[in-house]
C-alpha cells in the first residue's frame, strides 16, 4: 500500500481547503497522513478523513528557532513513515515540509502553490518572502500553481523552471462540493439561524463577504464602499469572518466602523456558509491577492451574483460581464459603483450568476478533482503497490 503524507500550517486548512480529499485516496488504496500545528478542527478531520493527524507546531509568522524545531520534527517523522509522497499546502507547512522531505529522501515531493503572499508584502519583508518561495519550489519535485494564471505568473516571476510546474484540470486545489452548496439541500434550521444572525428586513439588499477579516482580503475598501454608497439605508453588508488583528489587521477605524455601523454585520465563522449565501443578493471578494478563490465557486455552485476584485484567481473563475462583474483591486469609489449598479440590475446580475453556475458544474466538480489528484498520484507508484490494500 503506498503512503502519503499531506501538510498544512494550520488544521483549519486540512478542513476547508482539502476537505474530503485525504478520505477520497485512503478509499482509493493509500495509506494517509495528515500534518499541521495543533488546533480545536483536528479531532473533527481525523473522524471524518478517517486518517492519523500529526502535530508539528508550526507557525504562520517568521520564527527562526521555532522553524528548526519544526524542520526537525519533520524529518524524523518523514524518516520514520518513509513516505511514498509528502504533498504540501501554505508557505510556511511547505517550505518546511520539501525541505525536510528532501533530506529524509522522499522521492516524490508534490507543492500546491495557491497565492503568493509577497505580492502584497512591504518591500524588505518581501525580497525574503520571494527566496522563501524559490527554495520551496527547489526542494519539490512537482509544483502544482491551481490556476492558470497563478501558473504564467510564477513563471513570469522566474520562481521555478516550468518543466516542473502544472495545473490539475481547470484549476482549483479541491473543487467545490455540489451536494453542500446546492440550494435544494439546505436545512431549514440553519436558514433560520442564519436569518436571525443578519436580521434583514423584507426590503434589504443583502451583501455578503465570506473570509478573514484582513487587510488583504480588501475589507477596507468594501466597508467603506458600502459606507459611501446610496445602499447604506437600504442594505445590509455580512461579514462572515473572524478578525484576525495579529496578522495583517485591518486599522482601527475601520474596525470601528465595522462594529458601530448600525447596517454593517459581523458574524465569527461557521460552517453553514451555503446558508448565508443563499440569503445574499450579491457576493463581494474585493481580495488583493488569491490563488484560486474557493468562496467564488461555492457562490457560483450557490447561484449568488458575484463582485469581485481583478486579480489572479479571480480572473480565472470570473469574467467580466459575462459571469458576474469585476473591478480594479483597491479601486473603493469603483466598487462603490458596483454594489449601486447590483442593487438596480439585479435580472442582469442574476443572469451573470446563472451563467457562473453552469461553468462552476461542469468543471469544477469535487469528486472530479479528486480523481485528477490520484491520477497524478498513482503515476509515482506501481499498480501492484496501490492494489496490496
Amino acid at each position: 500500500m503506498p503512503k502519503l503524507i499531506r501538510v498544512t500550517t494550520v488544521p483549519i486548512s486540512l478542513k476547508l481547503l482539502l476537505s474530503g480529499q485525504m478520505k477520497y485516496m485512503k478509499d482509493a488504496g493509500w495509506e494517509v497522513s495528515m500534518v499541521s500545528a495543533d488546533g480545536k478542527e483536528i479531532n473533527e478531520i481525523e473522524r471524518r478523513e478517517g486518517c492519523a493527524h500529526h502535530i508539528i507546531p508550526f507557525t504562520r509568522k517568521i520564527t527562526p528557532f521555532q522553524d528548526l524545531v519544526c524542520l526537525w520534527k519533520l524529518y524524523n517523522l518523514f524518516k520514520t513513515e518513509k513516505p511514498d509522497i509528502v504533498h504540501s499546502h501554505t508557505p510556511k507547512a511547505g517550505l518546511l515540509s520539501m525541505w525536510a522531505a528532501k533530506l529524509a529522501g522522499v522521492k516524490v515531493r508534490i507543492h500546491t502553490v495557491a497565492g503568493l503572499p509577497y505580492v502584497v508584502a512591504e518591500k524588505q519583508k518581501k525580497s525574503l518572502l520571494i527566496k522563501m518561495e524559490k527554495s520551496t519550489y527547489a526542494s519539490a519535485t512537482e509544483v502544482w500553481a491551481n490556476a492558470e494564471s497563478l501558473k504564467e505568473f510564477i513563471i513570469k516571476e522566474g520562481l521555478v523552471e516550468p518543466a516542473k510546474l502544472k495545473v490539475i484540470g481547470h484549476g482549483s486545489s479541491n473543487g467545490v462540493d455540489l451536494k453542500k452548496f446546492n440550494r435544494h439541500s439546505l436545512k431549514e434550521n440553519h436558514l433560520v439561524a442564519a436569518t436571525m444572525r443578519i436580521m434583514p428586513s423584507d426590503n434589504d439588499f443583502v451583501i455578503l463577504a465570506v473570509g478573514r477579516l484582513v487587510k488583504d482580503k480588501g475589507i477596507e475598501e468594501l466597508v467603506n464602499a458600502f459606507i459611501g454608497s446610496k445602499l447604506s439605508d437600504r442594505a445590509k453588508l455580512v461579514l462572515l469572518g473572524s478578525f484576525e488583528q495579529d496578522l495583517n489587521p485591518l486599522d482601527q477605524e475601520v474596525v470601528r466602523k465595522i462594529q458601530d455601523h448600525p447596517r454593517i454585520v459581523q458574524i465569527e465563522w461557521t460552517d453553514h456558509v451555503a446558508h448565508y449565501m443563499a440569503l445574499a443578493d450579491v457576493l463581494v471578494h474585493a481580495s488583493h491577492r488569491e490563488g484560486f478563490p474557493n468562496v467564488l465557486l461555492e457562490a457560483g455552485a450557490m447561484q449568488v451574483p458575484v463582485i469581485c476584485s481583478n486579480i489572479i484567481g479571480n480572473l480565472d473563475i470570473v469574467t467580466n460581464k459575462k459571469t458576474g462583474l469585476v473591478f480594479p483591486v483597491r479601486k473603493t469609489e469603483v466598487l462603490r459603483d458596483a454594489l449601486e449598479f447590483a442593487y438596480v440590475k439585479r435580472d442582469y446580475m442574476q443572469s451573470l450568476a446563472d451563467n457562473l453556475f453552469e461553468e462552476v458544474t461542469e468543471k469544477y466538480e469535487r469528486e472530479n478533482m479528486h480523481h485528477l489528484i490520484l491520477e497524478e498520484y498513482n503515476k509515482f507508484v506501481p499498480q501492484e503497490k496501490i492494489e496490496m490494500k
